[in-house]
């Protein structure tokens, strides 16, 4: 008897269970459509579209094309000399930029942090440059970098040091760097955010026990915050090495499409991308690069993400647990 009454009410549980379940399931879906919509449109279907383009020998302009292969990713990795220097300096540009700005965001953020008067404005001073639009500070570096009339060869002239040609080969490379790290505010708010959540109490225990301000930076802080020191180094990786505006506003071009005439120095791997698809008019060709660049930072990507198990340090573990 009393089989036969339960039976009826699991079942009617089990009803509510799956009716939870799919209305969950459908709030899930209707409130994540836009992001999936906005993923399908604008990002899968072009790299769809120029992973078929890289396959062709497309100008852009032609309606006569035709379907060659791989034969434009076999011609970049084997004979193509420029796209591997350009690829080399870009490389090495993010080696040099990277590490800087994470590190100069976070000193700036240990400075900011101290009890200093007028604390919010100094901040606001470090943080606005990250706030104004790239073409303005573009234009504002290459008057600084001028090599008749820029302030920069003014400071070193009173040193007696000869002027520099800044825009040009080889010190273009060196000017994009500095017009690159000037925008360390952003990184500086970002590491002040998390240290506002260190542990007081950890530091303070530590100074009792006689650690200076660097062991507890070293030892307490920056394990502390390294989950968001990680995060600044992988956007800051993939944004540098996707950078193509800076290079070409920085040379001393009258059209922003006189491309070609970025110094070689400063030619980064977007840059000559860009070449090959409005100077060249060779978007097939451009196409492969960006598939091989995108295979590149994916597998760079992992393998970061493999490797920060051995060096970032989370509060909660996997499982939940403190």
């Amino acid at each position: 008897m009393s089989s036969t009454t339960l039976a009826p009410v699991a079942a009617a549980g089990d009803t509510r269970g799956r009716g939870w379940r799919r209305y969950r399931s459908r709030t899930f879906y209707l409130f994540a459509s836009p992001w999936i919509i906005g993923f399908v449109l604008l990002t899968l279907a072009p790299i769809t579209y120029a992973f078929v383009v890289s396959l062709t020998n497309f100008d852009g302009v032609s309606p006569i094309w035709r379907f060659i292969g791989f034969r434009n990713y076999v011609e970049i990795i084997t004979s193509d000399p420029g796209a591997w220097a350009s690829l080399i300096r870009t490389i090495v540009f993010t080696i040099i930029v990277v590490p800087l700005s994470v590190a100069g965001g976070l000193a700036l953020a240990l400075l900011v942090n101290r009890r200093i008067r007028a604390r919010g404005v100094v901040r606001a001073i470090f943080f606005v440059p990250s706030v104004v639009p790239v073409v303005a500070v573009a234009i504002m570096w290459r008057l600084i970098f001028n090599r008749d009339a820029g302030l920069l060869n003014l400071i070193i002239g009173w040193f007696g040091a000869d002027k520099v040609t800044w825009l040009a080969d080889p010190y273009a490379f060196y000017a994009l760097i500095i017009m690159t790290l000037w925008g360390l505010g952003g990184g500086m708010i970002i590491s002040l955010a998390a240290l506002q959540d260190v542990p007081v109490e950890l530091e303070e225990a530590a100074r009792i026990d006689g650690a200076g301000n660097w062991r507890v930076i070293r030892h307490i802080t920056i394990p502390m915050i390294s989950p968001v020191l990680y995060f600044q180094v992988i956007t800051g990786i993939i944004s540098t090495l996707q950078m193509l505006v800076q290079p070409l506003l920085l040379a001393e071009t009258s059209s922003i499409a006189a491309s070609a005439n970025v110094p070689q120095s400063s030619t980064l791997f977007m840059v000559e991308v860009y070449n090959e698809f409005f100077y060249n008019q060779r978007f097939g060709y451009g196409s492969a690069m960006l598939w091989i660049f995108f295979v590149f930072i994916l597998l760079l990507t992992l393998g970061l993400q493999r490797l920060s198990k051995r060096f970032v340090f989370y509060q909660v573990a996997a499982g939940g647990d403190d």
